[in-house]
């Protein structure tokens, strides 16, 4: 059950983070959307949300992953019309062995996921692009820790995806 602070507190950073919305897609209604997105992911997983931890950093972190995997689902469905007289749409995706490299990103993705979440939600935000001190701070840890488990969820992956090494 949510609480009413927890709303408030939602409705007060809507401004933030619309800022950070324009900041990753310049499109007004892309923006606009990719804020609602987070509300309701917000929303909707809000028994996950530790009280105790940094509700800004949880909301940033769930927009900035939603507008990657939403650039990634758009770069990998690219239409592209045929210039015969039928004019067909095709589904073109980029790169070689398409099948073997969505399979390899699921089962990496996979593997992450399965990652206890002290390992795991360092490990995420470290790949989306935080620095180890914005990760220490939004968690609420020392930066030496989150260097360490950051490198145990390396060790823990190379190990876990072993067949993947060249």
């Amino acid at each position: 059950m949510r609480s009413k602070t927890f709303d408030t507190d939602l409705i007060a950073l809507k401004d933030s983070l619309t800022k950070f919305a324009y900041s990753l897609s310049p499109d007004s209604d892309d923006a606009r959307d990719l804020v609602q997105d987070t509300f309701l992911k917000a929303l909707s997983s809000n028994g996950q949300y530790d009280d105790k931890s940094n509700l800004r950093a949880w909301l940033f972190a769930i927009m900035r992953n939603t507008f990657i995997n939403n650039y990634r689902r758009n770069i990998t469905h690219t239409l592209t019309f045929d210039s015969s007289d039928n004019q067909f749409i095709i589904n073109s995706r980029p790169g070689p062995n398409n099948a073997e490299s969505s399979y390899a990103l699921i089962e990496i993705n996979c593997m992450i996921d399965a990652l206890e979440s002290e390992l795991r939600i360092p490990f995420r935000m470290h790949t989306f692009g935080y620095k180890y001190k914005e990760i220490a701070e939004a968690l609420g840890l020392k930066i030496g820790t989150v260097k360490s488990r950051i490198f145990f969820s390396r060790r823990k992956l190379m190990e876990s995806l072993k067949d993947y090494r060249d």
